[in-house]
């Protein structure tokens, strides 16, 4: 299915945003990750599903000031 990861399109065979999370060498534990503009708990990431065309953002911390 073609998805948005990071504003960039790319083809993924993965059905849960785990799954793609891992496709992309994504530490699960370091970052925050929205579906569609909507925040995704963690506790939810093996859980829900892709559809095609789905945005997926993924922010990681910063430190500084």
């Amino acid at each position: 299915m073609n998805i948005l990861f990071n504003g960039q399109s790319t083809q993924t065979t993965c059905v849960y945003l785990k799954d793609v999370l891992l496709e992309h060498h994504i530490d699960l534990y370091a970052v925050a990750t929205a579906l569609n503009g909507d925040f995704v708990p963690r506790s939810l990431y093996a859980t829900t599903e892709l559809m095609e065309g789905a945005r997926i953002e993924v922010l990681s911390p910063m430190q500084g000031g």
